[in-house]
């Protein structure tokens, strides 16, 4: 008899137990399989730049948090000289050092050229938890690793200038005059991204 017993109250345990795993928060990523997703050339040197800082791959929040109480990675304000922060629904407002310092400098060039225009940042740093709600809200969003995962790259949006949603060829023109400008200094790299309708820039770890 008290073997039975002994039976059933492991057993329950055991069923507990399973219950506790099944209730565990699994990640919404494989890692794996991101890693085995092929980057494009034009991609490359991005992810490259990105893991020249010393930063993991951003799996989640609490990464983000170790990084910004160490001082690695650094809050970004949401209005600067020259440009300015949309509402982050899948990003986060926090970047390593170089990338902040340069982002200002950008910000402050175009502010200059434009006579006190600014432009809009619509991405900073994202996690892989974040990504995973990106996807699920926006198919093109990237299905591997990403630059941003690395707390140096963000977009920058070409169709929003001065806060206001609208094609504008002159101001957009005068941006990619900056971007030209520091990706011949050697401090970034960017893409043009047609579908986002943004450019994708890297801060290289010059």
């Amino acid at each position: 008899m008290k073997k039975v017993l002994l039976a059933v109250l492991l057993s329950g345990f055991g069923s507990l137990s399973l219950a506790q795993v099944s209730k565990k928060k699994l990640p919404c990523y494989d890692i794996k399989q991101m890693m085995r997703v092929e980057v494009t050339p034009l991609y490359q040197p991005h992810l490259d730049a990105a893991r020249s800082f010393g930063i993991r791959l951003l799996e989640d929040a609490p990464m983000v948090q170790k990084y910004i109480a160490s001082g690695k990675l650094k809050k970004i304000q949401k209005n600067g000289k020259g440009y300015k922060i949309q509402k982050l629904d899948y990003s986060r407002p926090y970047m390593v050092g170089k990338a902040k310092s340069t982002l200002e400098k950008m910000g402050a060039r175009f502010s200059r050229e434009t006579g006190g225009h600014t432009f809009t940042v619509s991405s900073l740093t994202r996690t892989l938890e974040d990504q995973c709600r990106l996807r699920r809200v926006n198919a093109n969003a990237a299905i591997g690793i990403s630059s941003h995962n690395y707390g140096n790259s963000f977009d920058i949006s070409y169709i929003r200038f001065n806060d206001v949603l609208k094609y504008n060829p002159k101001m957009e023109i005068a941006l990619e005059k900056v971007l030209q400008y520091y990706l011949k200094k050697g401090m970034i790299l960017y893409i043009k991204e047609r579908q986002q309708s943004c450019y994708h820039i890297t801060i290289r770890n010059y």
